[in-house]
């Protein structure tokens, strides 16, 4: 998996950072990408990197604030032009299929594909093969969600020894190990195929929040992250500042990240004013947290 950063920003654009996207790519998952929040001229900041928008299958809008979802009726038409034909799914607040369906119906704008908006509500939001996503409601001016992706446990590796001990030799076949739970031998003996197994292999937590102050919301989206992607609008002198509108300091997504113990934090959504506080702001987080990293328009964290 690799988290792409298409957008950095907070509130409006900037040379040095646009407003808020990040993709999600998968390729252990049929190379499928995921977006989350498509601020303005967000199709214009993928066209520099590798993600193909054919290739995105869900987009989720964390609010509804400008900065985080003006670039979607945009991307949504490239999408046609480009020759998009594999379903579209978009997830938001409440709203968000108001704001699509308005947007097409004024414009004109014909759909190659199905699309299909639902809106979020908190809990779990689905669960597809390896992976499940929850939601959950976080303290913005306006309904602001944070999204979790939890990749499921894989099973363990083969234990060679003892699948040899059975008078089994290597073949595709030792794949059924992983994919049943008992298995019956030519020999007519059965087996309980966990019995053949190591420790099976934690999946992966991906935990990416919209706009917040500190709230329940985040803790409990967080917790045990693999990956923390926390907004962090303004460095700790600003910290009361921040809070008044709804929103965060490096020190406060530093402290969520330790709290949840989580294994990376990752900040973004930074304001314009830090044009070069790059180094500050990121010692002021890992002051905190160690493990800390500060996303720069198109950089990317591979895990």
């Amino acid at each position: 998996m690799e988290l792409l950063f298409l957008g950095t920003g907070a509130g409006v654009p900037a040379k040095h950072r646009n407003v808020s996207a990040i993709a999600l790519i998968m390729p252990e998952y049929q190379g499928e990408t995921w977006l989350f929040d498509c601020g303005e001229a967000t199709q214009h900041q993928i066209l520099h990197t590798k993600v193909r928008l054919g290739k995105v299958t869900k987009l989720f809008v964390t609010h509804l604030h400008g900065d985080h979802l003006f670039g979607l009726p945009g991307l949504l038409g490239s999408r046609s032009f480009q020759g998009g034909e594999s379903p579209l799914t978009i997830y938001g607040p409440k709203g968000i299929r108001e704001y699509v369906e308005v947007n097409l119906r004024l414009t004109g704008t014909h759909l190659t594909y199905d699309l299909h908006v639902i809106e979020v509500e908190e809990g779990l939001l689905f669960e597809e093969g390896m992976l499940r996503v929850e939601t959950h409601l976080l303290s913005h001016g306006i309904p602001s969600y944070g999204y979790r992706v939890t990749e499921k446990d894989k099973p363990g590796a083969l234990l060679m020894d003892k699948i040899k001990a059975l008078g089994l030799t290597p073949g595709p076949f030792l794949q059924k190990f992983k994919e049943v739970t008992r298995l019956t031998l030519d020999n007519g003996k059965e087996i309980r195929t966990a019995d053949y197994l190591g420790p099976s292999k934690p999946g992966r937590i991906i935990t990416i929040l919209g706009d917040t102050k500190p709230c329940a919301g985040e803790r409990r989206l967080a917790e045990g992250a693999s990956v923390l992607v926390h907004e962090a609008t303004f460095m700790i002198e600003k910290e009361a500042g921040a809070n008044d509108f709804f929103h965060s300091s490096t020190r406060q997504a530093a402290e969520c990240a330790k709290a949840a113990k989580a294994g990376v934090l990752i900040l973004t959504h930074i304001s314009a004013r830090y044009k070069d506080d790059g180094e500050a702001i990121l010692d002021e987080a890992k002051a905190i947290f160690p493990t800390a990293f500060l996303a720069e328009d198109f950089w990317s964290y591979s895990f």
